[in-house]
């Protein structure tokens, strides 16, 4: 078996892959040979580029059902079949579960959970006629453990997970679906988002690695997910969060605190 990754002749789709994770995702599999499509609700100042190609852009809301069967029926048409979708869309802006408006709440839990359940559906139509096909589900901590302060987007990721092994039961053996539970990752403002630099300096001591994720270590979990090194996992998650968070207690009870 070949230990390098050879995606050239398949055709992949990376929802919110023109920014962020998404970009780096859709960068490594063009960078292995792929045809990359990504979507999002408006186009990218420039598209993800590698190994001299570049991703193509289709507009999608995927919290739209109607608008997302449109969207992989015009993929298919443009190439013919589709071998992995990544379903990388989602997020959610801080909230308090006792004042987090009803219009909020669903919006969240419609990109965080229906969205990657519409995609996952019209890419399953294609790939059972193919016979074959991965589709990875971009999950995160915050469905793993409490999400104080974003709550609903914590509960969405929690059944973005069950959610993946329910469908890795139901569409087997054409199609493999796994989840990947992301860590804390090292976004555009970080150092906005963690407190300035002190505070990202903080959390990168209190990770067992050392340091929070980048898009490039969720991408490399994507190709190997998707590709035949992994022809035997599905249901499967997939945590990639550099060793998780030492639990709380253990500083308030008088360790040593992260430098």
């Amino acid at each position: 078996m070949s230990l390098s990754f050879d995606f050239a002749g398949s055709v992949v789709v990376v929802t919110g892959g023109g920014k962020g994770i998404g970009r780096g995702i859709s960068e490594a599999f063009l960078a292995a040979g792929a045809v990359v499509v990504v979507c999002g609700r408006q186009a990218p100042p420039t598209l993800p580029a590698a190994a001299g190609r570049s991703a193509e852009f289709l507009p999608c809301d995927v919290r739209d059902a109607a608008a997302v069967a449109a969207f992989f029926e015009a993929v298919v048409a443009q190439h013919g079949r589709l071998d992995v979708l990544v379903n990388n869309a989602g997020g959610a802006p801080p909230h308090t579960a006792a004042d987090v408006s009803a219009r909020l709440a669903e919006r969240i839990i419609q990109l965080n959970l229906l969205g990657p359940l519409y995609c996952a559906q019209a890419a399953y139509r294609q790939m059972l006629q193919q016979g074959s096909g991965a589709i990875i589900n971009i999950a995160s901590v915050a469905g793993a453990r409490p999400t104080p302060g974003s709550a609903t987007y914590g509960a969405a990721k929690a059944g973005l997970l069950n959610l993946s092994r329910s469908l890795a039961m139901e569409w087997g053996p054409q199609v493999r679906v796994n989840a990947i539970v992301a860590g804390l990752m090292a976004a555009d403002n970080l150092d906005e988002f963690y407190g300035g630099a002190a505070g990202v300096k903080r959390i990168d001591a209190m990770l067992p690695l050392g340091r929070m994720g980048k898009p490039e270590d969720i991408a490399a979990a994507c190709l190997y997910l998707a590709s035949p090194m992994a022809a035997y996992v599905s249901g499967a998650t997939l945590e990639v969060h550099g060793g998780g968070e030492p639990p709380a207690f253990l500083y308030l009870a008088g360790q040593p605190a992260p430098p």
